[in-house]
């Protein structure tokens, strides 16, 4: 954990949809961890942020500041707000809408500009609604695309040369998909030579980062990892050349395992990473184990990104009651990269 030492280079949290619970969560964080305050700059917009303190206890000051280098002179117990955002008034609560969609399309996008430029050390990243975004005239369906495309832009690449990938984690599970959100037809398909390995040179320089070298263990595509063929040729054919060639390349990966083993002896401390074929295969059982814990991180961004493990709550939003624990993990993450 964090002990609250204050960062020349603050932490950058976006708000989230206006709409929805983030900008609660994010109020919320800061009564619940106030040593964070000049650790962390919350991106959005200035009403919302303080109708969000509000409808959470109040008593939580909102700290203005104009970039985030003012950040570490502030004081605890205190929301610090860079108004990147500008609404003529906060949204309604629990409504898709244009106005909330571009309000935190534009959030994200100061926030991955000012890592990029290397003014904050990383973003985090209050949960966003897909429709609300495409209604705002957004073409990429989530956070992991939008950075994406952002990091490459800024980096004059193309979207196609700055592969990422999605790893959720929790207290005893880290895993790393293949493929996110697309169909499970397309993503059967996704299972290539190039996509796998790919995924395993990413999820071994994320690691490689911090010093320290993963194992990870390959989960296979059919029952049993196939079965020696005789559910599939997947494993034969595609994961286990590409796993070769990781080990090849010094990247501590081994498998195919069977899919419906592997998580279980990961948890067992077996392995550090988890590389999953497709979204469910992955994600159903860190979720299972709790989504308060969960932690999203995309990997092979030029800088950290981490958000909580769930969706806006629009059947929550402006109650106060929503539980902020995951985007605390996603900030705890954040500060101790």
């Amino acid at each position: 954990m964090n002990t609250g030492n204050p960062s020349p280079r603050p932490v950058a949290i976006t708000m989230g949809d206006p709409s929805g619970i983030g900008p609660e969560i994010v109020a919320e964080v800061f009564r619940r961890k106030p040593q964070w305050s000049n650790q962390c700059v919350v991106l959005g917009d200035l009403a919302t942020l303080r109708r969000a303190a509000d409808v959470t206890g109040g008593l939580l000051p909102v700290a203005v500041v104009s970039g985030p280098e003012e950040v570490a002179n502030l004081p605890p117990r205190c929301l610090p707000v860079w108004p990147v955002v500008s609404l003529s008034e906060p949204p309604v609560w629990g409504q898709i809408s244009a106005q909330a969609g571009k309000a935190a399309a534009e959030a994200i996008a100061l926030a991955a500009r000012a890592a990029l430029r290397g003014d904050v050390r990383a973003v985090v990243t209050a949960p966003i609604h897909k429709e609300a975004l495409a209604a705002a005239g957004i073409s990429h369906p989530g956070h992991t695309e939008y950075l994406q495309a952002l990091a490459a832009e800024h980096h004059g690449l193309s979207v196609q040369d700055m592969p990422v990938r999605m790893m959720l984690s929790n207290d005893e599970l880290r895993t790393v998909l293949v493929s996110i959100h697309v169909s499970l037809r397309d993503a059967l398909d996704a299972v290539t030579h190039t996509n796998v390995l790919q995924t395993l040179r990413i999820t071994h320089a994320h690691f490689a980062r911090r010093g320290s070298a993963p194992r990870i263990a390959v989960a296979g595509l059919n029952p049993h990892a196939g079965e020696g063929g005789m559910f599939g040729r997947e494993e034969i054919d595609v994961i286990a050349p590409a796993i070769a060639a990781a080990r090849a390349e010094g990247i501590d990966a081994s498998g195919p395992y069977a899919p419906d083993t592997v998580f279980m002896r990961a948890r067992r401390g077996e392995f550090d990473v988890e590389l999953a074929m497709y979204h469910d295969q992955g994600l159903i059982p860190v979720k299972y184990m709790g989504l308060e814990h969960g932690v999203n991180t995309t990997l092979g961004l030029p800088f950290l990104r981490t958000s909580p493990d769930h969706g806006t709550a629009f059947d929550l939003a402006g109650s106060g009651r929503a539980d902020p624990s995951s985007l605390m993990a996603a900030i705890d993450v954040a500060l101790s990269w």
